[in-house]
């Protein structure tokens, strides 16, 4: 099978969930990297969420500091998931 690579943004403005990346039906994705950038000038945070299949919510990063006009690397190691998961940010 081919591989197939996805470059997923969300700009997020707000407090809601907002969803990165959803694993289409029969793959396996391998996330090689989450880049978060703050952008307004103010410090913030970020939650980073996994949610499973059958609807279980895994926190992958629960409170994240991102500085002023700061950018972080999330991931230490990539991150597989599998049919149905769904990446979330707030």
């Amino acid at each position: 099978m081919a591989n197939t690579y996805v470059n997923a943004k969300v700009d997020l403005t707000g407090t809601s969930v907002t969803t990165l990346y959803t694993c289409a039906a029969l793959t396996t994705g391998i996330v090689k990297s989450i880049l978060v950038s703050e952008d307004s000038g103010n410090a913030d945070t970020v939650t980073v969420t996994l949610t499973n299949a059958a609807g279980a919510v895994f926190s992958l990063f629960k409170v994240k500091a991102v500085g002023a006009n700061g950018t972080v690397e999330l991931l230490t190691a990539p991150l597989v998931v599998q049919t149905g998961e769904i990446i979330k940010v707030t």
